[in-house]
């Protein structure tokens, strides 16, 4: 009876009556719960009628024997409902397949962890071409998800070809490459010719070919709006309808766009309704991490918009709260600036920095904060300033055993501020000191800053392409040599030695025109700096004398005349003072210090001393009483 049944089933399995299936499904599975053919048939009709969750309920109901009958399927479901930890687990257990191997690049992108799902469009194009095309569309995807991502270097595509032209999606995708570059002249061409291809495609039906249009009018209004093209832009923002577009990641997206369009036409208090009138989108149409930023940005900036200043100080504390502290991240040091910007309340300058600098007292390893209280000392001209608060955070990581403390105490991006600020003020010792111990500490790191294997990789990459390039060779050489020195032992001798590098060089030349000695010539030449910058006693007597103006001389003054060297001390304290009467010289010599005591000048020390009053009693008692 159950085989019949499932026989009948398997005949209506057509693509049109999934309903009917998942009936026939549950009509055989009430007579026997554990027909496994059965359940793998409702899996697969579920997934046909876009039910995601229930298809994971029925699968997990099913146990160990329904999850690997049908792990591919299992997987897919977990992927559409955005549980993305564990459709990765599932698909790694599914059975080796070319589906599997297209559901894993689509989780990895999902997940974005665009350079694994790169790797995989790319090993899938080596086998099979029947399938280019969207795999092209795919892998160009990708790499735009990984320049966005800050990644270019596993970047693959560069430019279109003529068959990669004639796809809308390609076009398309290859716009947002170049977006994520900031090539927005490209980026404006190419979905242009995205938009054409799409409205003449015979493959698509008109219902079809609006719902490709309206994402490609979005990006283009962003595209437009950054190069200024105003008028371009409202043309169109005529052509996009928000409440046609499906999915909420994309129709947030656009509202952001339409809205900050008209920013200079808009009320504060419209745009912040507007910003938050589409919910966020969840499952797998959740924005991406840079979307889901910049997004937020906006957010926080109609919060200030609107005078939210409490709220957002309590929205943003909370995430920070959640962020590890200090990071080098965007996304909570940007929590960092709208916070410190929702204490100052809209203030600038030193009003600003009143209500700033207590934060960071209390948090001096926030970096995000830091650049903030930096960014306003410098916008004030106090560099001094900005260099101590600076220096002091340092200190404050310097002091901790973490170790990502100490890979934020000496993280290239803040350093370089640092540096920066040094510039400004001329401190070429700091410059030195500071750039030396960096290099110090990440010389003894297994893994150093990205900023210097990818000046690793650029310099490889034209040194394969020219092997005679001396620069390209030098540079390879230099940000090579502190990662792993024996990798370009051998190119070393292909440069020139420092001996026929200044073989040219007349050094008396350059100290005579004015150019500093080097470190090992200074201490031979101590003596004779020392006697440039400090002057002897001989040469203030040679210098000219300062012209005095007349009116600043006295009445009797007789430039002949020696004047008395002693006429700015008072004159009770020059040599030439003689006081008179008896009174007068007992005073003074009351006042000689190392003079002889006697007993006459003791009992008058005494007397002075009780007449000045030693209690305060007493001198109270003595004290006349004013007029009220």
């Amino acid at each position: 009876m159950v085989a019949q049944s499932l026989a009948s089933l398997l005949q209506q399995a057509t693509i049109d009556d999934h309903e009917e299936v998942l009936q026939s499904c549950n009509a055989v599975l009430s007579k026997s719960q554990s027909d496994l053919d059965a359940q793998h048939i409702k899996v697969v009709a579920l997934l046909k009628l876009d039910r995601f969750e229930d298809c994971v309920r029925v699968v997990e109901a099913g146990g160990d024997a329904l999850k690997k009958r049908a792990g591919l399927e299992y997987a897919y479901a977990l992927y559409k409902i955005g549980k993305l930890e564990e459709a990765t687990a599932a698909v790694a257990r599914a059975a080796a397949s070319r589906g599997t191997s297209h559901l894993k690049a689509q989780v990895s992108y999902r997940a974005e962890q665009f350079h694994r799902a790169a790797e995989i469009y790319e090993t899938l194009s080596q086998d099979r071409s029947d399938e280019q095309n969207d795999l092209n569309i795919n892998a160009w995807a990708t790499d735009a998800q990984l320049q966005w991502k800050g990644q270019p270097e596993f970047v693959r595509h560069d430019r279109l070809s003529r068959e990669e032209l004639e796809s809308f999606e390609t076009a398309y995708n290859a716009a947002c490459l170049n977006i994520a570059k900031g090539a927005l002249g490209q980026a404006e061409v190419l979905l242009s010719r995205a938009k054409n291809v799409c409205r003449t495609s015979e493959d698509l039906t008109p219902e079809d070919r609006a719902a490709e249009l309206l994402p490609i009018a979005v990006q283009q209004l962003y595209v437009l709006n950054r190069l200024g093209k105003t008028e371009e832009a409202e043309s169109v923002l005529q052509e996009i309808s928000v409440e046609d577009i499906p999915e909420l990641s994309t129709k947030k997206i656009a509202r952001n766009n339409i809205f900050l369009a008209r920013q200079t036409t808009i009320n504060p208090y419209i745009l912040y309704k507007a910003l938050h009138e589409t919910p966020d989108a969840i499952n797998n149409d959740r924005l991406f991490d840079f979307q889901s930023h910049d997004l937020a940005g906006n957010s926080h900036a109609a919060d200030l918009f609107v005078q939210k200043y409490d709220g957002m100080i309590r929205s943003t504390a909370k995430g920070l709260a959640q962020s590890p502290c200090p990071s080098v991240e965007a996304t909570p040091n940007l929590l960092s600036v709208y916070n410190a910007a929702a204490h100052a309340q809209g203030q600038t300058g030193p009003k600003a920095l009143k209500q700033i600098l207590p934060l960071l007292e209390r948090r001096p390893k926030d970096l995000g904060l830091l650049l903030t209280v930096v960014q306003l000392y410098v916008s004030v001209g106090n560099t001094t300033s900005a260099i101590t608060a600076v220096e002091r955070s340092l200190h404050s990581l310097e002091e901790s055993i973490s170790e990502a403390d100490q890979d934020a105490r000496f993280n290239p991006g803040l350093l370089s501020v640092l540096v920066s600020l040094y510039q400004l003020e001329g401190r070429k010792v700091q410059i030195r000191s500071t750039l030396a111990q960096a290099a110090s500490y990440w010389r003894t790191k297994p893994e150093p800053p990205s900023d210097l294997a990818t000046a690793r990789d650029l310099f490889r990459s034209l040194h394969q392409k020219d092997p005679k390039d001396r620069i390209a060779v030098a540079g390879y050489v230099a940000s090579q040599a502190t990662l792993d020195y024996s990798q370009v032992e051998s190119q070393i001798d292909q440069l020139p030695a420092v001996s026929e590098l200044i073989a040219g060089v007349d050094i008396s030349a350059l100290e005579s025109a004015g150019i500093s000695p080097s470190a090992s010539s200074a201490a031979a030449a101590a003596a004779a700096f020392a006697g440039a910058r400090k002057r002897t006693a001989a040469g203030k007597e040679d210098r000219a004398a300062k012209r005095v103006r007349k009116s600043r001389l006295p009445k009797d003054y007789d430039p002949n005349k020696k004047p008395d060297p002693e006429r700015w001390l008072p004159l009770r304290d020059r040599s030439s003072y003689r006081p008179k009467g008896k009174k007068g010289k007992q005073r003074a010599a009351e006042r000689t210090q190392g003079g002889v005591v006697t007993e006459k000048t003791e009992e008058a020390a005494s007397q002075q001393q009780k007449s000045s009053g030693g209690g305060g009693a007493s001198s109270k008692k003595n004290k006349k009483k004013g007029k009220r």
